[in-house]
């Protein structure tokens, strides 16, 4: 058990909050106006874990808090006071969560042990778009790149093979028979694999499903590659988002496929080693569990 005394724990404690805040104050200074952002909300809506719990700090398992009995964390859930300290209960946790657990164990080993496929180019975006006129899209305030004819004509073209569930079910109808795989959530865990940008986002949704037993370092770094995804996401997409400060990613040209891919790799690898350091703090938990 590592204890970190109390100027250490609420020094971190404050960085994190800090980091917090910087990563979410578009959104924060959006959403009083209901100003919507395609990109940054689509963390915070889809993932439905509001700000104030993102910002909350836990330092994970086998690590106790000096002098921290009186502080208002000890009435968070799964902490447990030891004399005039605070640690997280391990025990409980696992108790109370074991059936998260063993899905998310199961999910990340099986995702890290196929090869990541790539080559989808985003069409999945495009796929959700199939046959819609521009008023009729989720989107309808950004305008599209494409005419609605030469969307399709680009899903044609194409070969769509979204392995992700929670992608997948937003394809519209005409589009859903035109993927290569039908993925289901119950067929996740055979199916996800690390190239997929959604599977990419997801290791944030995992980090918070699991709080206050992830560092929120962990949770904040997965937060962070998430919304660089999503920006990836929303470039490789139909729409046209030069209104976000950023640029489209043409990937029905050669040159645009080749950008897509590059970056695909790159979220791959970086996606990876997030979800290694969460396969290696569960381990930890369940260690710390039995131990108590």
């Amino acid at each position: 058990m590592i204890r970190l005394e109390r100027e250490d724990w609420t020094a971190r404690a404050a960085e994190h909050a800090a980091r917090v805040d910087e990563l979410t104050a578009g959104h924060r200074g959006r959403r009083p106006a209901g100003v919507k952002h395609p990109v940054e909300d689509f963390l915070h809506q889809y993932y439905n874990h509001p700000v104030a719990r993102l910002r909350r700090w836990h330092p994970g398992p086998g690590v106790m808090l000096a002098d921290a009995a009186d502080h208002s964390r000890a009435g968070w859930k799964h902490y447990a006071v030891e004399g005039p300290d605070l640690c997280l209960d391990s025990a409980a946790f696992v108790a109370a969560r074991a059936r998260t657990i063993e899905f998310v164990t199961g999910l990340l080993t099986a995702t890290m042990s196929r090869p990541g496929t790539f080559g989808c180019f985003g069409l999945h975006e495009w796929a959700m778009v199939y046959g819609l006129k521009q008023d009729q899209v989720r989107h309808a305030a950004y305008p599209l790149r494409l005419s609605p004819r030469d969307i399709d004509d680009v899903v044609h073209a194409h070969e769509i093979r979204c392995s992700h569930f929670d992608a997948y079910r937003f394809f519209t109808p005409a589009a859903l028979p035109r993927n290569t795989l039908t993925p289901t959530r119950e067929s996740q865990e055979r199916h996800e694999q690390p190239g997929c940008l959604h599977a990419g986002m997801d290791v944030y949704k995992w980090c918070f499903k699991l709080a206050p037993a992830v560092p929120s370092e962990l949770t904040a770094d997965a937060f962070a590659l998430a919304h660089e995804i999503r920006v990836l996401d929303m470039r490789a997409s139909p729409y046209d988002v030069t209104l976000l400060g950023v640029e489209p990613i043409a990937i029905e040209t050669p040159a645009g496929k080749a950008e897509f891919t590059a970056a695909q790799r790159t979220f791959a690898q970086r996606s990876t080693a997030l979800r290694q350091r969460l396969l290696n703090n569960l381990i930890a938990l369940a260690h710390d569990a039995h131990t108590d």
